[in-house]
């Protein structure tokens, strides 16, 4: 009974390595801009913000130490955004992802996918993945962004998530998770 613990223990962290694996091969890709932010940096950004006694500020620090970490993936390529499509199908499909939301507007699709955390308002996993996007409003510097994949791992409280998109300048869907589709 002990080793089959073990084994299944094993096979669930190499299952998450591996998932986690999928979105890593994008870092070094000169077709993807990438922003990855570590649970040293959150921290370090919430302490700096430590005094501030404004309640956004407040509701961010929260939030900030419950983060393990973020990570941003930005695309115009054509070839990359279907890549980058298909890998996050595989990875929602391996990892049991749950669909949370899904908001179109014209030609762009913004879908939240989520992995359960502790109860109802909280989440170990948020995946956001945006295709299609308007080019006259995301254009910077001379680039257009076609796709964007956020992927924010920890003990996310999903009320909060608010506080964090305006703190550390991330996309503005994010505020919609809160509502939990609603």
């Amino acid at each position: 009974m002990k080793n089959l613990v073990v084994l299944a223990l094993g096979l669930l962290v190499s299952m998450t390595g591996f998932s986690q694996s999928l979105f890593d091969k994008y870092e070094d890709s000169k077709e993807v801009g990438s922003v990855i932010i570590n649970k040293g940096l959150i921290s370090m950004m919430a302490e700096m913000t430590a005094d501030n006694d404004d309640e956004e500020t407040r509701a961010f620090i929260e939030l900030a130490k419950t983060i393990d970490n973020i990570k941003v993936f930005v695309s115009e390529n054509d070839a990359m955004s279907a890549d980058m499509n298909a890998t996050v199908k595989r990875y929602v499909k391996s990892s049991k992802l749950d669909e949370l939301m899904k908001v179109r507007d014209g030609d762009t699709h913004v879908k939240f996918y989520v992995r359960n955390g502790k109860d109802d308002s909280h989440v170990e996993e948020l995946l956001m993945f945006v295709t299609g996007i308007d080019n006259e409003h995301m254009e910077e510097k001379g680039r257009n962004f076609e796709t964007v994949l956020l992927t924010m791992t920890g003990d996310i409280d999903l009320a909060k998530v608010g506080a964090l998109t305006k703190k550390m300048n991330l996309p503005k869907e994010l505020n919609k998770v809160g509502d939990k589709g609603e």
